[in-house]
C-alpha cells in the first residue's frame, strides 16, 4: 500500500501546476464564449441583405424580367414591372417570396430563383497599412481582414480590435479569429509603448 501511495504522489502534479491549468481552462472557456456566432452567409441561410449586396433574379419563362440587381443605399431595389421593393433586412427566401407575391398581379404562377452574387464590402481602419473598404470574402475573420488591408502598422496593437456589426448595430471588442460579416467596420487600435 505504501508503494502505491509513492507512485500516486510521483504522478500527481504540483498544486500550483494544477491551479494554473484550471485557471488556463477557465480563461479559454470565457474567451471563446465571448465570440459572437459565425455569420451564416451560405446560400439559403439566414443572411440578411443590406445596401451594396448584388443579387441575380431569374424569372422562369420571362427573360426580360431576369437580371442582376443591387440593393441601394436606402435599402430598396428596383425591379421591372413592380418598381421599387424593400430588400434590406430580408433574407434571400423572404425577398424571393415578396417578389413572387408582387409579380402575381402580372404573371400567372410566377416562379423565381434568387442568388446572391456579391456581398457588401467590409471596412477596416486604424493601424493597418491600407485602411478602406474591401470586398467581403465568405468565412473571413478579423485577421484575414487585416491581411487584406496590407497588414499591421508598426504601432498596431495586434490583439486590439473594435468591431461594429452593421446587421444589428452593435459594437464589441473582437479577437483575431472573430468572424467578419458583410458591412462590418473593424478598427485596429494603436498600442501604447
Amino acid at each position: 500500500m505504501l508503494h502505491m501511495c509513492r507512485i500516486a504522489r510521483r504522478w500527481m502534479p504540483h498544486p500550483r501546476t494544477l491551479l494554473a491549468l484550471l485557471l488556463l481552462i477557465a480563461v479559454a472557456a470565457c474567451s471563446s464564449a465571448a465570440l459572437p456566432p459565425a455569420p451564416n452567409t451560405a446560400e439559403g441561410g439566414d443572411y440578411r441583405l443590406g445596401s451594396g449586396d448584388k443579387v441575380t433574379i431569374t424569372v422562369f419563362g420571362d427573360d426580360s424580367l431576369s437580371g442582376q440587381h443591387q440593393v441601394e443605399g436606402n435599402g430598396m431595389m428596383s425591379f421591372p414591372l413592380i418598381g421599387s421593393v424593400r430588400a434590406a433586412g430580408l433574407t434571400k427566401a423572404e425577398l424571393q417570396q415578396q417578389l413572387t407575391t408582387k409579380l402575381q398581379q402580372y404573371l400567372r404562377d410566377p416562379r423565381i430563383a434568387l442568388e446572391i452574387d456579391s456581398y457588401r464590402p467590409f471596412y477596416i481602419m486604424g493601424e493597418v497599412t491600407k485602411p478602406g473598404s474591401y470586398p467581403y470574402v465568405d468565412g473571413m475573420t478579423v485577421l484575414n481582414a487585416v491581411a487584406i488591408a496590407g497588414g499591421f502598422t508598426y504601432r498596431a496593437k495586434e490583439d486590439g480590435f473594435d468591431l461594429r456589426r452593421s446587421s444589428n448595430n452593435s459594437s464589441f471588442r473582437a479577437a483575431p479569429l472573430t468572424p467578419v460579416q458583410p458591412g462590418d467596420v473593424i478598427v485596429v487600435k494603436e498600442r501604447y509603448f
